[in-house]
């Protein structure tokens, strides 16, 4: 029954926001109305609602599940936006990921279980 869900995070900046969402994370920005705004990367959408709070994202996030967590870490790695104690490992439950925090301090963590992404390296050999 349930097919999928989308994560609303918090924002103190708009234009801060919409800058790091398309600029480093690659996001679509679609639109922004009464303090809120969405985006999308391909089939993952975020939401965000706006705060004065700055300390309100610090304890917010989401997990997004991904193909090819490898080539993603590649991707942020280079925009320099991986958290310090997020590189990329294979995590105790099975899964490699890493971790980013957003211009707002909201936590991202981005995995896939291990086991695709050795499927996924067996494929581009």
């Amino acid at each position: 029954m349930l097919r999928s869900a989308v994560p609303i995070l918090a924002f103190c900046n708009s234009a801060e926001t919409i800058a790091f969402y398309t600029q480093k994370l690659g996001f679509t920005f679609h639109s922004e109305w009464d303090g809120y705004l969405i985006f999308s990367r391909e089939q993952v959408f975020i939401h965000l609602w706006f705060t004065e709070d700055p300390a309100i994202p610090k304890h917010t996030g989401c997990y997004i599940n991904v193909n090819n967590v490898a080539q993603l870490y590649q991707e942020y790695e280079q925009q320099g936006i991986i958290h310090p104690n997020g590189k990329l490992a294979l995590m105790p439950w099975g899964m490699r990921q890493f971790s980013i925090l957003d211009n707002n301090g909201n936590i991202i963590h981005f995995g896939e279980p291990s086991e695709n992404e050795d499927k996924s390296a067996e494929n581009t050999v």
